[in-house]
């Protein structure tokens, strides 16, 4: 089976079990039409990107269903926009043909840039049952062992709780620790770190580079709760900076080169996530 199949089956079979067990906040109609919405569209985008074969895109609907389970907006309209965004960069915005950004976590940064005030990044959509968590856990492994990514998952839970501890519990007096390894049971959490944190077109294949790149999102996500407060956005934000420097190291450019790149994709990058992290932080609770 192919791995952007294996891994759609994975994520549709969970939205349907959240939609049954847990709160998945959207209406069947329209999951239905976001879906349809984006196979269209990306097979669009195929059609119109000659430097790509024309293929049937699982990995499309992945990215609907990972903005789906991770955001919260009361406007339809707002997940078709952030995710052909998301689906647009993946074609479009490209080094050395490899696009820049894992293409849901570019659609959840789009939706915080443009829509803060109306979309949000939520965690609570599957509830924290620990069976589900589990669930998750088991068929996610699955999909890294045969995608060669174990190891940054089990980098980043490592270095992430430490880094927490050390950098904001001991600082915080209104923090405790149970706050932050609460995290594990939160099934939207799960799925972050083991679909969206190893996308293999972002990430590193040496397992070297993937311990590198895990740390680096648990660090930077670790200092912005550390300056800016806790916020569940922290994470994604971080993998949004970390995966563009992925893509330019691994692109075959030279010094010189890379060094341009690097000075237009860093002060970009900087840009979008200074003007989101200016809002003021919401709160956001889900219940029933």
């Amino acid at each position: 089976m192919p791995l952007q199949l294996h891994q759609f089956i994975n994520l549709f079979a969970l939205l349907l079990l959240g939609s049954w067990v847990a709160s998945i906040h959207l209406a069947g109609i329209d999951i239905t039409i976001i879906l349809l919405y984006t196979l269209c569209l990306e097979h669009l985008f195929l059609y119109l990107n000659p430097r790509r074969g024309f293929y049937l895109s699982y990995a499309s609907l992945s990215t609907a269903i990972g903005v789906i389970v991770l955001m919260y907006t009361p406007h339809l309209w707002i997940y078709l926009l952030v995710i052909g965004l998301g689906l647009a960069q993946k074609h479009f915005l490209l080094l050395d043909q490899r696009h820049l950004f894992n293409p849901s976590n570019f659609a959840l940064i789009m939706a915080l840039l443009f829509f803060y005030h109306e979309a949000h990044i939520i965690s609570g959509q599957f509830g924290d049952a620990l069976w589900l968590s589990l669930l998750v856990s088991f068929l996610a492994i699955i999909i890294l062992i045969r995608s060669k990514r174990w190891v940054i998952p089990l980098a980043f839970i490592l270095s992430y709780f430490l880094l927490e501890y050390v950098l904001v519990v001991r600082y915080d007096p209104v923090m405790i620790f149970e706050d932050i390894y609460h995290r594990l049971y939160s099934v939207t959490f799960v799925l972050f770190i083991y679909f969206m944190l190893t996308d293999p077109l972002v990430t590193p294949s040496l397992w070297r580079g993937q311990l590198l790149f895990a740390f680096g999102v648990a660090l930077l996500a670790t200092l912005l709760d550390r300056f800016y407060g806790f916020r569940v956005q922290h994470l994604f934000m971080s993998v949004f900076f970390i995966s563009p420097l992925v893509t330019l190291c691994r692109a075959k450019f030279d010094g010189l080169t890379r060094v341009k790149l690097l000075g237009i994709i860093l002060p970009v990058t900087v840009a979008i996530l200074l003007t989101i992290e200016m809002q003021a932080p919401y709160y956001f609770e889900m219940n029933g």
